[in-house]
């Protein structure tokens, strides 16, 4: 299906009620509370404010297309068969970047993608602190929105030294440090949550290395944000990353760039 304006604003204005939803909890008194704060069963940190944006995003989706189905990291144990004969739903993570969260430094996100056929078609991704909100669907184009004003946006190329490099401060490892350490002079931007892909598609950022499991409601906003804005997010093979086409609800490691050329130029 081809998003039409009117649902496009209507999610906008959903991940919008998300994010106050989540900024309810987060400004609360009980913010650092037991009550506010649990963990799941794989111990990262599950708020309040997660299933709050949750319940808010999967009603209003519902209502909005109710013959397509949704699933949320909140709701990710459904029965495998079910999924799987999903040909098009929605793709949500109520509160990316969690960690971020409990850190309190305002960079995490609501993230909403539309997935067809496997393919992220169209992604919302907003940003509670800052109200920031970027939205795009490839081959329509990626924007910034401000206010109510959409500002188009495009990735840097070509992508010129010195690059800027994406590295997660919660996920750094051995493999990515290894990659900055083979492009020396670059420089390294620490950001959280989906905001990385936001920053490479608006040519922020050249590169985001990402070596280790991310789950599928994590990159499927960013990636159809990123290439709506000429962009793409490949796995080590070159292959774009694609949706529920596994029994995992994890991908594997991948690259996210902004000029694909950049891809030569990397350590085998």
């Amino acid at each position: 299906m081809s998003v039409s304006a009117h649902q496009r604003e209507a999610v906008i204005a959903l991940a919008r009620q998300a994010a106050a939803e989540i900024l309810a909890v987060y400004d609360s008194a009980s913010f650092a509370s037991d009550a506010a704060i649990e963990h799941k069963d794989d111990r990262s940190p599950l708020t309040a404010a997660d299933l709050a944006s949750h319940r808010c995003i999967v009603a209003g989706l519902q209502s909005l297309t109710p013959g397509i189905p949704v699933l949320s990291e909140e709701s990710k144990d459904l029965d495998i068969a079910e999924r799987r004969q999903w040909s098009t739903f929605w793709l949500v993570d109520p509160l990316d970047g969690t960690r971020e969260f409990i850190k309190r430094n305002g960079e995490f996100t609501v993230n909403i993608a539309l997935i067809e056929d496997g393919v992220a078609t169209f992604g919302v991704i907003q940003q509670p602190v800052t109200g920031a909100l970027w939205h795009g669907a490839p081959g329509a184009g990626a924007f910034r929105r401000e206010g109510d004003t959409d500002v188009a946006i495009g990735v840097r190329k070509p992508a010129l030294a010195p690059l800027r490099i994406a590295a997660s401060r919660s996920h750094r490892d051995a493999r990515t440090q290894a990659l900055l350490d083979a492009l020396p002079g670059s420089e390294v931007v620490g950001c959280g949550s989906s905001l990385k892909f936001c920053r490479i598609a608006e040519g922020g950022i050249d590169l985001y290395p990402r070596f280790g499991p991310t789950s599928e409601w994590d990159t499927a906003a960013g990636q159809a944000i990123l290439e709506a804005a000429g962009g793409a997010v490949l796995d080590p093979r070159g292959r774009p990353l694609r949706y529920n086409q596994r029994d995992t609800l994890l991908n594997g490691d991948f690259l996210a760039f902004g000029d694909i050329a950049l891809r030569d130029a990397l350590p085998a």
